[in-house]
């Protein structure tokens, strides 16, 4: 019962401003002890990375990540060696096969920042993602890959509760490339399926600037099941 209550106060303190009702007669663990248990096992579906170098390029991508590697395309081995085109088609130097991007999935535990985001009608989804994404710094073929993979799983709940990480996912999952891209944009998603809208900040959406060696990625998870919090309900 001690557990279930300080699981429950802390996802009220991070989807909405109402406070907690805490329960009669019960103790909480400290703050740092709670902490531990927003860190739960997450799908990362489908990163993919697309390389734009100004010249034919011989590339080396790593991805650090801190959880198991479930699929990878090509076959990652050791890192992916790959000769990157200038339109983003990628050669593999193990396969010689042609590929789109790079593509891995894998599952850790992580702990996605909700505190910020947007909260969007279902019915409204592949709009706010084409402006969204549009504003964030992709591409008219990256936004409709983006689309094409996510608009199913999310158009038809009433809601969607829709943040974008930052630095914990460069953490979760580092990437080292050689030669080093003059700039990168990467862009994961977490999503939570809603019944009713909540009131939640939205968070200040930077412009990014394409310059020499750019390197792209997106992807992102569902967050499927969060154990039961208050929702303080707000008009969208």
């Amino acid at each position: 019962m001690k557990r279930i209550v300080t699981v429950l106060l802390l996802f009220t303190l991070l989807f909405c401003s109402c406070e907690p009702k805490p329960a009669e007669n019960e103790e909480t663990e400290t703050t740092e002890e709670a902490t531990t248990h927003l860190f739960e096992s997450f799908e990362f579906y489908k990163p993919v990375i697309y390389l734009y170098p100004e010249e034919e390029t011989e590339v080396s991508v790593k991805v650090g990540f801190k959880g198991e590697l479930t699929v990878t395309i090509p076959d990652y081995r050791d890192g992916w060696n790959i000769l990157a085109k200038t339109d983003s088609t990628l050669i593999d130097l193990h396969d010689g096969k042609e590929y789109p991007y790079l593509f891995w999935e894998g599952k850790a535990k992580f702990a996605p920042d909700m505190t910020k985001g947007f909260v969007i009608k279902g019915s409204e989804t592949a709009a706010f993602l084409e402006d969204i994404l549009t504003k964030m710094g992709l591409l008219p073929h990256e936004i409709a890959d983006f689309i094409e993979y996510w608009l199913p799983q999310m158009q038809n709940n009433p809601y969607n509760l829709i943040a974008f990480q930052g630095k914990n996912y460069d953490d979760i999952a580092p990437l080292t490339i050689t030669p080093k891209p003059d700039s990168i944009l990467r862009i994961f998603m977490t999503y939570h399926p809603l019944e009713e809208p909540i009131e939640i900040e939205e968070p200040e959406i930077l412009p990014f600037e394409r310059n020499g060696f750019t390197v792209i990625e997106w992807g992102g998870t569902k967050i499927a099941k969060i154990i039961e919090f208050h929702m303080c309900h707000g008009s969208k």
